[in-house]
């Protein structure tokens, strides 16, 4: 089972997470509706603190309250895939798509409506519209300048494989975040010459638990570079300040599969006993409100999907990255990329 330890940063980290969360909480704040007794259950794979602010922000305009189960995303869709038609889930919102598809070739989703489909691009949806795209996160590397410079920077991540990087990348792959890597691997490369780079990177990198692990390393020096999400940079610099962070990041070009955006996004579960409330939770979350309100926090550092929101201003503008040209749904269900990590001993 893929687990992420959670690092607990500092006391002056969680002061500036529960501020910023009630702020947020603020800002979307609407007036409850009157007269609701339903209970959604959500099954969630996305961070705590945005789950949070997001439910609370729910349940205050809707009167709809939120029951809220959380784990990593590949084991809740095993757990879905286990429940079957008995699952209690009402809703599942995960930080990546596989696991959506690997639902949605189950049969497990219900169609999302055609009007909250409308509200993000349909590229960044389900092919079929059984599952919503919410947020994104771009894949780089984090590098520490004292240790390598950036002209050092591979121009593809095949690159990383290489004997030039032995003992210099930090990776974590048994975070569920690494999964879709591979898969876009697969996709690009193929499973030959996708294990023959899991086997490089096995041979040039240190192992970390997770991208947590992996920007921490990086930022005291421990490791020069490191693959992860954006997400993870940010949120420590955020931490540390801009003027204590001693690492920045690396952006692929050309539409290399280094710099792979990956979709966060949310489905309603077709067993559900509460579909019209179901449908209205996914609504909520690309609400231009609810959009407007994560592009603002600084609890959370993903790319809203909603055309028109800027986003945190520690990430580079969407339209600036040069991301390849492999839907979301073209990445499959991460079964055959687990299945190489394991070949190559990562697992």
């Amino acid at each position: 089972m893929i687990m992420r330890i959670i690092l607990i940063y500092s006391l002056e980290r969680l002061m500036k997470t529960l501020a910023s969360v009630s702020a947020l909480a603020l800002a979307l704040a609407m007036t409850p509706a009157a007269g609701h007794a339903e209970t959604l259950t959500l099954y969630s794979a996305q961070h705590e603190q945005v789950v949070d602010m997001l439910t609370a922000a729910f349940t205050k305009q809707t009167g709809i309250k939120v029951v809220v189960h959380e784990g990593e995303g590949p084991d809740i869709a095993s757990q879905i895939l286990t429940e079957g038609a008995n699952s209690p889930a009402d809703v599942f919102f995960t930080e990546n798509s596989p696991e959506l598809n690997l639902l949605d070739e189950k049969g497990l989703l219900a169609p999302v409506a055609p009007s909250t489909l409308a509200q993000v691009p349909a590229k960044d949806n389900a092919s079929d519209g059984d599952w919503l795209g919410v947020l994104a996160r771009e894949n780089v590397i984090d590098y520490n300048p004292a240790l390598i410079s950036k002209s050092a920077m591979p121009a593809a991540l095949l690159d990383l494989a290489g004997p030039s990087w032995q003992g210099k990348i930090g990776i974590a792959p048994s975070d569920a975040d690494f999964l879709p890597l591979v898969s876009a691997m697969i996709k690009q490369y193929g499973t030959d010459k996708t294990l023959a780079w899991l086997r490089g990177l096995k041979t040039n990198g240190k192992i970390y638990e997770d991208d947590e692990g992996v920007v921490a390393a990086v930022a005291r020096g421990d490791v020069a570079a490191g693959i992860v999400n954006n997400y993870y940079w940010a949120r420590l610099e955020t931490d540390l300040g801009p003027a204590k962070i001693d690492s920045t990041l690396y952006h692929f070009k050309g539409g290399d599969i280094g710099g792979l955006i990956n979709i966060s996004g949310a489905a309603v579960l077709k067993s559900s006993h509460h579909q019209a409330a179901a449908q209205k939770f996914l609504a909520f979350l690309v609400s231009q409100k609810a959009q407007t309100a994560l592009g603002l926090s600084t609890v959370d550092y993903e790319y809203p999907l909603r055309p028109g929101v800027a986003p945190n201003r520690l990430l580079t503008p969407m339209a600036a990255l040069q991301p390849p040209s492999i839907s979301p749904a073209a990445l499959g269900d991460d079964r055959e990329a687990g299945a190489l990590l394991q070949q190559a001993g990562l697992l």
